[in-house]
Formats: C-alpha cells, structure tokens, sequence
C-alpha cells in the first residue's frame, strides 16, 4: 500500500471517528455546533502554517538546487540560423 493512500485512509478514519463521537455525544446540539467551529478554525489555522512551511521548505530547495546548476553563459551576438 503507498504511504499516500495509508495516509489518506488514516486521516479519513479520525474524521468519521471525531464525527461520531461529536454526534453521539451527550451534550446540547448548540455546544458541539461551537465545538466543531472551534475544531475547524483550529484546524485551518494549522493547515495554513503547514502550508508556509512546506512552501518555504520547497522554496530553499529550488533555491539550493538552482545554486548547484552551472551559470549559463550570455552571449551578446545573436545565433546564426
């Protein structure tokens, strides 16, 4: 099984989960309704510094790897055809 799908399967299986347990729970509809808005902000918040950082991250990459490239030489006459 590749690693994308385990994690996919993963994650998906703790949504339903925390779903279930939020619905069958024994409190008010009003509170777990605030409690999922708090998850989700909490969750959006963390998926956003996720996202910069794995940017970032991809960014020093390019930046490293370009470096590692030899500099093209210019030249000032135009290719004969």
């Amino acid at each position: 099984m590749q690693i994308k799908t385990l994690t996919a399967l993963v994650a998906g299986a703790a949504v339903v989960g925390a779903g279930a347990g939020l619905l069958l729970s024994p409190q008010a509809g009003t509170e777990t309704r605030k409690q999922i808005r708090r998850y989700a902000k909490h969750t959006q918040v963390g998926a956003a510094k996720f996202g910069r950082s794995v940017k970032s991250g991809v960014d020093k990459a390019v930046d490293y790897g370009k470096a590692l490239l030899p500099k093209k030489e210019s030249s000032s006459s135009p290719a004969a055809a």
